[in-house]
């Protein structure tokens, strides 16, 4: 594998007034540059990689990083967090709990159900 884990942190933006917000406008791309620059700081970007991506379809949760392949989803993520999810997660291989979206939506064992097809139950809608 190139990467140990990869990063995705949404930066779309949406309308000011669509009702599920937007994570460009909750400082995703902000998020974004500050995990590059730290990742780089530490000499990790080669064991690790965060790139930007369109929509997660958690806009509620913005800013949403989702690293994979642990399929651990945080949200709302701020600069500050950064440091943390790098520290903790990446190099101590432990997710930072109290960062992660805290819907059954976003946890792996909740992702799938049994025969491989999202589950209803776990939408948030």
């Amino acid at each position: 594998m190139r990467y140990e884990r990869h990063l995705f942190i949404c930066t779309n933006l949406r309308d000011p007034d669509a009702k599920r917000g937007s994570c460009a406008r909750c400082g995703g791309e902000e998020v974004r540059e500050k995990f590059k620059k730290e990742l780089k700081a530490r000499g990790l970007n080669g064991r690790f990689r965060a790139n930007g991506a369109g929509c997660l379809d958690a806009c509620e949760h913005g800013a949403v990083v989702v690293v994979y392949p642990d399929a651990v989803w945080y949200g709302p993520v701020k600069p500050e967090d950064v440091g943390r999810i790098i520290d903790e997660h990446l190099v101590g291989g432990k997710p930072v709990d109290d960062l992660r979206i805290q819907h059954p939506r976003y946890t792996p064992d909740a992702l799938l159900k049994g025969d491989g097809t999202p589950s209803a139950e776990n939408e948030p809608r």
